[in-house]
């Protein structure tokens, strides 16, 4: 195992200890981590250029009482997911079709505990034409 990977586990190990703090340790917070990566790898296509390219928003949708207790104790969840779906990506030699985006947001009917991840390609939109949109 080379130093970068060993660094690499390290942190996944960092991030699953954090959401075992959080959610509590029934909960498997893997399992969230690797639905983004499954739904990331199933989505992939390999484009005329040969690049191996992903979608890049990835919608969480989190039972309702795990996403209050999340935004209860402050957490930046959106971001640490986002940075470990990057991690992957990195890893795996993908493109992003566009700036990478994991909004986490609620869900009433899902049990709790429970999780639904869904992606999509989320084309960039310029600095210029997000100030014609606004005129």
């Amino acid at each position: 195992m080379s130093a970068l990977s060993a660094l690499e586990q390290a942190l996944e190990n960092r991030w699953e200890a954090v959401w075992a703090r959080m959610l509590g340790r029934d909960r498997e917070p893997v399992e969230l981590v690797e639905a983004l990566r499954h739904e990331c790898d199933s989505n992939a296509v390999v484009s005329p250029a040969g690049r191996v390219m992903v979608p890049n928003a990835y919608d969480v949708e989190l039972a309702d009482t795990v996403h209050e207790e999340l935004c209860r104790r402050g957490t930046s969840v959106g971001q640490a997911l986002t940075d470990s779906l990057a991690r992957h990506a990195a890893r795996q030699g993908y493109a992003w079709a566009g700036p990478l985006t994991v909004h986490v947001g609620r869900s009433r009917d899902l049990p709790n505990g429970r999780y639904r991840v869904a992606s999509s390609v989320m084309r960039h939109v310029s600095a210029a034409g997000f100030q014609q949109a606004e005129r």
